[in-house]
């Protein structure tokens, strides 16, 4: 249930309460005019109301949203959920309590009208690109998953009481979701495709991923000297197991403990001496020693393995499926900027809402830095 609140803590603002501006500016009545459609200042009080009824502060819920300009009834309420002072401590003053709510108010508002110009913006969106989703399949897809969170008719009732919201609030925000997914799509159903010119790029420009390179397995001893190998390789040629001249000899922990072996070596991963000589060596035949910067091995290949090079055929399914999603990627990315920043610039917010995605938004200045220290990092405004 907690899921379900916080996934539609603030409802949606209902299409009747958009309204559309016979001038430019914003009146009195509204908060934000987007491109002729406005957001009222009703619709916005009552969104911060059940904003604030979602909020993790008691009194926000005791009270309802902070209530400016004076935040009366939220200083009220504050004092009345505050606990008893610490002996010797003073109480907070109303100053004090004002601040806090003034905060509180800020983020709500913050948040009300963030969400309110960005459903307003999915609308207009998807009106201009001709996507419409009926009543009927918003109410189908509103109903699994209302069922999914709220098995028992009491718990959904229980629910809208406790969150200030109606049916409707909940039908219009299932339904801003089922745009944003419909609008995403239609930007990306361009790039669900990949020519044979664009696969062949893929597939030239990353052919070692579709390389499995030869290996080798071979018997190894490494020793500190070359003296010690020459000794080594001399037993070796004598008849002695590979097992026990790596346990008398060797230095190299790992394949001493299994005989010396040492399966699977890819070409090109060991140091370029012994990686030339383990690539050019004939099978079972004693050879080294090899001076690498661990010492001196003595050597056999026991094993070879091929390279093996999986062609641009073979290749061309798994490459066609990066290939689409690296496009949609790549286009839903320049969509969501352009997007962003033609909406941003129709937007209009009213003096007192004014957030970073109205067009008349601007971001505060940096504060001057005290002599030698670095000056403070400006923060983006939130994109999405």
């Amino acid at each position: 249930m907690t899921n379900f609140h916080r996934y539609l803590a603030l409802g949606a603002a209902a299409i009747s309460t958009l309204a559309f501006a016979s001038c430019g500016g914003v009146s009195d009545s509204d908060v934000a005019s987007i491109d002729g459609t406005t957001i009222s200042k009703k619709t916005f009080d009552r969104w911060v109301t059940v904003a604030a009824s979602a909020s993790q502060d008691p009194t926000a819920k005791g009270a309802g949203a902070p209530d400016p300009p004076n935040y009366v009834k939220c200083i009220a309420a504050k004092k009345a959920a505050a606990p008893e002072p610490v002996k010797g401590q003073p109480d907070p003053t109303d100053a004090e309590l004002k601040k806090q709510c003034v905060d509180q108010y800020t983020q709500l508002k913050d948040q009300v009208m963030t969400f309110l110009i960005r459903s307003t913006w999915l609308e207009l969106q998807a009106d201009e690109a001709g996507i419409e989703i009926s009543d009927a399949k918003v109410k189908a897809e509103f109903g699994k998953a209302r069922k999914q969170a709220f098995p028992a008719a009491k718990q959904y009732a229980d629910f809208l009481k406790s969150s200030g919201q109606t049916e409707a609030d909940l039908l219009f925000r299932q339904r801003s979701q089922m745009l944003e997914k419909a609008i995403t799509d239609q930007v990306q159903k361009a790039a669900k495709t990949a020519t044979p010119e664009e696969i062949s790029a893929y597939y030239k420009k990353n052919q070692a991923q579709y390389t499995q390179p030869a290996t080798r397995d071979l018997n190894v001893i490494l020793t500190k000297t070359e003296s010690q190998a020459e000794k080594a390789k001399a037993e070796l040629e004598g008849g002695a197991s590979f097992a026990s001249v790596a346990n008398e000899y060797s230095i190299d922990t790992t394949s001493k403990k299994d005989g010396g072996k040492l399966p699977a070596v890819a070409q090109g991963s060991q140091e370029g001496a012994f990686d030339k000589a383990i690539f050019s060596a004939s099978l079972n035949k004693v050879a080294g020693p090899i001076k690498t910067s661990l010492g001196y091995y003595v050597f056999e290949v026991t094993k070879e393995t091929p390279k093996k090079v999986q062609t641009e055929a073979q290749a061309q399914k798994s490459i066609q499926q990066v290939v689409v999603a690296e496009k949609s990627q790549k286009s839903l990315e320049a969509f969501g900027k352009s997007y962003q920043k033609r909406w941003k610039e129709l937007t209009e917010c009213q003096t007192g809402y004014i957030v970073a995605d109205c067009n008349n938004y601007k971001a505060p200045k940096t504060p001057a830095a005290a002599p030698g220290q670095p000056a403070a990092p400006t923060a983006p405004p939130s994109g999405g």
